[in-house]
């Protein structure tokens, strides 16, 4: 695990500024405190942060073939590299070093931009080819690593493993896109390929960008995308024993490692999992990180502990306080643009126990997404059921006018907060799903925005980005499609954003065997029915680790990784909110309904709504006015 950062002049050759990429390089140290690299040659500079894992001795960068005409910096890991070094050594290929660094040089020279279809792994890295004055940026199939990148008007190409590597350059403007601003307050994110700011773009997952000097540069290209195919004929029973093959296979290949190696242990299904997993497959036990809370509400590690005693793993705990709320500046700084998924506090604080003991710890990311476990999924198969009942025609009108009249009851018992449940009824099934998973919904965004920032959407909503998700995903299954919808959205801009940020702070790589894509593409073959079935979500899982995991993990309620934001805001966090929501900086956009930020604040105080969600959003977007802004 690294951090990679670069500038190439695709229009000349004029020479690169040695201390600006010097400083690019160094704002990213946190990823790689085991050694850094420069490559410069007219024209071009290259970067490199080392988090020294896989052939800790000979696997520097930036790393280069046989004439030094082809040189790569790689953040990642390619987890296959052991079966494709014979193969390129068969072509003819020499590797001087026993690191999977090597091969991707080698698979560029002979497979050309396809090359990335034979990795297995989790990857962002930049190549450039002297010969073909060529520059090529990829980026792994799920999105796991992050790769952000600007096209300057002047004809330059910067690139970085953080969007505050890139900044650093003179001539990337720091402009905020208002669509940013619409993605970002709906969902929590700013979701794929935006940024923040208008000159920078992520580069997609599944992409590959391949800029020619002189060359007018094309859009990025994918080359994977999964598919839900549901068509496979296995039987339950068997596909469990796949599965089992499957899980083994993707977690050996992810325990290759030359530094010490553990695993996240919350007490939940998929991390535990993958432990029960590692234990069978490792010869000694396995090191297990888990963070408790004071609030019992919040604490899941007497589940954790089960799982710890009957694999007898080295297993840490430590305790958070459940105001643990020191970190929102920090927080606030690390990521760069705006995010607001709060249960970034407690990954920081697994993260930073983790690293205490390893340098690489595996993760459950991407279980719910594969196996069907969010409840979320549940209430949209639900809401579905009704939906398919009446016509769209006929559900819009009267659905819609039943959400408008009837009044939001937040305090009120579940069976009377009916008001959400007519909104989705109205929708079809991409909006409704949108709905279910949005920070700040629609109808409060409109009233939200400044009458300046509406119009400067242009018209553009959060619902295009899902709508067009929505029309390349290839089935009309409702389970299949919200999966390949979070897929594409919430598990890259959300997961794997949290995850990563939180994990390089403390210069720990995080693996990920639940998002081997050969797995997943494996579970997409499969009947819906196997994932979830009337109220259980994860079947094929839970039913596959019955054998190695206790009955209480596997089935009790699922808790999810929370912080009490209700009870902050309107205690201990009350005036550090209504300063932040109501004071200057944000006043100062022009983006915001002063009126409407007094409400909701008045509202969430007064105890009449339930706007901790909203308030976070609002709370994380000032501080990155405060500081990402500037970084």
């Amino acid at each position: 695990m690294c951090g990679i950062t670069g500038i190439a002049d695709l229009r000349n050759r004029r020479d690169i500024d040695r201390a600006l990429l010097r400083r690019m390089n160094d704002s990213i140290a946190h990823r790689g405190p085991d050694g850094e690299g420069e490559h410069h040659e007219p024209g071009v500079a290259l970067g490199h942060r080392r988090l020294a894992i896989i052939d800790v001795a000979t696997g520097q960068q930036p790393l280069y073939n046989e004439d030094s005409s082809v040189v790569v910096v790689y953040n990642g890991e390619i987890y296959n590299y052991q079966s494709l070094i014979p193969e390129l050594q068969a072509l003819g290929h020499v590797f001087h070093t026993k690191s999977d660094t090597e091969v991707i040089v080698h698979a560029w020279e002979a497979w050309g931009e396809a090359c990335v279809e034979r990795f297995r792994g989790m990857f962002a890295f930049a190549l450039w080819d002297r010969n073909r004055e060529t520059l090529v940026l990829a980026r792994d199939r799920l999105g796991v690593k992050p790769l952000f990148y600007a096209l300057l008007p002047d004809g330059q190409c910067v690139f970085g493993s953080e969007l505050k590597a890139v900044l650093l350059h003179p001539g990337v403007t720091r402009v905020i896109d208002p669509c940013a601003v619409e993605e970002y307050f709906a969902v929590g994110y700013v979701a794929e390929p935006r940024t923040i700011f208008t000159s920078v773009q992520k580069l997609p997952p599944a992409h590959t960008l391949t800029l020619r000097r002189g060359a007018v540069p094309p859009a990025p290209r994918e080359y994977w995308n999964v598919r839900f195919s549901l068509d496979s004929r296995i039987g339950f029973e068997e596909a469990m024993g796949e599965l089992d093959q499957r899980l083994q296979d993707s977690v050996r290949l992810r325990m290759i490692s030359e530094v010490p190696l553990g695993a996240f242990l919350s007490g939940g299904v998929d991390s535990s999992a993958v432990v029960a997993t590692m234990a069978r497959i490792s010869g000694s036990p396995v090191n297990t990180c888990s963070i408790s809370f004071d609030d019992p509400a919040f604490d899941e590690t007497k589940f954790a502990q089960m799982v710890a005693d009957r694999y007898q793993t080295r297993h840490h705990v430590e305790q958070v306080a459940s105001d643990d709320f020191g970190l929102i500046d920090t927080l606030a700084g690390l990521y760069d643009e705006p995010y607001a998924d709060s249960s970034a506090i407690p990954t920081y604080r697994v993260c930073e126990l983790a690293r205490k003991h390893v340098t690489v710890a595996l993760s459950g990311d991407g279980g719910d997404e594969s196996f069907g476990g969010y409840r979320r999924y549940q209430l949209h198969l639900m809401e579905e059921k009704l939906r398919s009942a009446l016509p769209l025609g006929l559900r819009r009108p009267l659905f819609g006018l039943l959400g408008r009249v009837y009044p939001k009851a937040d305090w009120a018992p579940r069976m009377f907060r009916a008001k959400t449940t007519f909104e989705s009824l109205a929708r079809d099934s991409v909006e409704a799903y949108l709905q279910s998973v949005s920070i700040v919904r629609a109808p409060l965004r409109e009233r939200l925005f400044s009458a300046p920032m509406r119009a400067s959407l242009g018209g553009y909503r959060v619902d295009d980005l899902f709508a067009r998700h929505a029309a390349r995903a290839g089935t009309d299954d409702p389970l299949a499609l919200i999966q390949y919808l979070d897929l594409k959205t919430y598990l890259v801009g959300d997961i794997n954003t949290k995850v990563d940020r939180a994990s390089m702070a403390h210069s720990l790589e995080v693996r990920e065997p639940l998002m081997d894509h050969p797995l997943v593409e494996w579970l997409a073959t499969l009947p819906s029915s196997f994932k979830m079935q009337g109220r259980e979500g994860k079947r094929l899982l839970k039913k596959g680790m019955e054998p190695w995991l206790p009955h209480d993990v596997l089935y009790r309620p699922k808790m999810g990784f929370a912080v009490p934001l209700i009870r902050w805001f309107r205690g201990p966090l009350r005036e550090t909110v209504r300063k932040a929501v109501l004071g200057d900086t944000l006043r100062d956009t022009g983006l915001f309904e002063p009126r409407v930020l007094e409400e909701i604040v008045s509202a969430h105080e007064s105890g009449k709504r339930d706007h901790s969600a909203p308030l976070w959003s609002l709370l994380m977007f000032e501080g990155f006015l405060r500081q990402g802004a500037r970084c």
